[in-house]
């Protein structure tokens, strides 16, 4: 996919059912098993036609490398595919953390919250308290 145009979305439903079958070198029954499965949903037309994406045909062809060379069930697929998707959103997490971090360092002006001795608790700044190295006896 690294050849595409850069304003190409590798999300857009654009092959139908004999297209995608053809690129993932796959039979059309096959595509419609595994979407009857739920492992490669593709997007529907209006006129309910399957449309795959450049992104759904990838899978396929993971999905196939599974299956064949690695000898993986369809449920095995399945657990495979639900834990990457989730690795995937934890890392998509993880990146807006840290920028929120980034953030949060430019800024400079940290606050923090004190609480007083009656457990009142206000807004504060941080104290900086320089310590002193005394001689050991």
């Amino acid at each position: 996919m690294s050849n595409l145009p850069q304003n190409f979305d590798p999300t857009a439903p654009v092959f139908p059912v004999s297209v995608a079958a053809h690129l993932a070198d796959m039979h059309p029954q096959t595509l419609r098993g595994y979407d009857r499965l739920g492992l490669v949903v593709p997007q529907r037309t209006r006129g309910r036609g399957r449309r795959y994406s450049l992104r759904d045909i990838a899978k396929l062809r993971h999905i196939q490398h599974l299956s064949q060379n690695e000898g993986i069930n369809l449920e095995g697929i399945r657990r495979i595919l639900d834990l990457e998707a989730e690795i995937e959103g934890l890392n998509a997490q993880i990146e807006r953390l840290g920028e929120a971090v980034r953030r949060l360092q430019a800024q400079g002006d940290t606050r923090l919250f004190t609480a007083d001795s009656s457990g009142a608790v206000q807004r504060g700044r941080a104290r900086r308290s320089t310590l002193l190295a005394l001689p050991y006896r």
